[in-house]
């Protein structure tokens, strides 16, 4: 992937040329796997089991024990919206696949299995299965992810230990592979980001489902009075 973006600086020839620089990015790496992958917390996960109830008409996925809101929240996992404790889909999604959460439907006891919700919420958001498999990426390296700023497929990606005490430090932005993007609107969202302090990372979902990160940055190109 190399997205190519417009000049940022003005027309004026001996200004800096500013271009959008993709650069192949593990955020992995920045996690100590270790401390991620520690006992007492596969022993923590081990009994994790939460039960929520999924109101279809409003779309709420709503957590109503205490006990089960506490153990979500000292995760990273869901908000508080007008007095509810609620998960959003990605999260509700997450955590069904790996076993840490039944959900009710309408308040009956039919829970639902995985593909099954799957299946209803793409009915919604065509773009779910993309933004799903680069929020699951995330959190099994460790992260708490949350949803961005409104420029797409973005999450606000929080490191290990940091949510609730700190900003988040990246914006990721999800695309499959192959997508085009027009460069003022690519330059326009990295400037967005930038201006908020983040730093932006581009979440690329191949054709096999496995999710590759290029960091952003932009690279100014002085005029060479040299040159002929």
């Amino acid at each position: 992937m190399s997205p190519q973006g417009k000049g940022l600086s003005s027309a004026n020839e001996s200004e800096p040329k500013d271009k959008v620089k993709p650069e192949k990015f593990g955020l992995g790496d920045t996690i100590d796997h270790q401390e991620a992958k520690s006992n007492n917390d596969a022993e923590s996960e081990s009994n994790f089991l939460v039960e929520a109830s999924f109101q279809s008409q409003k779309g709420k996925i709503i957590v109503y024990e205490q006990r089960h809101q506490d153990q979500l929240r000292n995760k990273g996992f869901g908000d508080i919206f007008n007095k509810e404790f609620l998960l959003d889909e990605l999260e509700a999604l997450y955590l069904l696949q790996n076993k840490k959460l039944v959900i009710n439907y309408n308040k009956n006891k039919s829970d639902f299995s995985f593909s099954d919700f799957l299946k209803i919420l793409i009915k919604r958001d065509k773009k779910l299965l993309t933004k799903f498999l680069v929020y699951r990426d995330l959190r099994s390296k460790g992260y708490v992810v949350k949803n961005g700023f409104g420029f797409g497929t973005d999450f606000r990606v929080y490191e290990r230990g940091d949510y609730g005490k700190k900003p988040s430090k990246y914006v990721a932005i999800g695309i499959n592979e192959g997508t085009n993007i027009k460069a003022s609107v690519f330059v326009g969202t990295l400037e967005q980001v930038e201006a908020m302090g983040k730093n932006a990372v581009i979440a690329v979902v191949e054709r096999r489902g496995e999710v590759i990160y290029y960091k952003i940055s932009r690279v100014s190109f002085f005029e060479n009075k040299g040159s002929k």
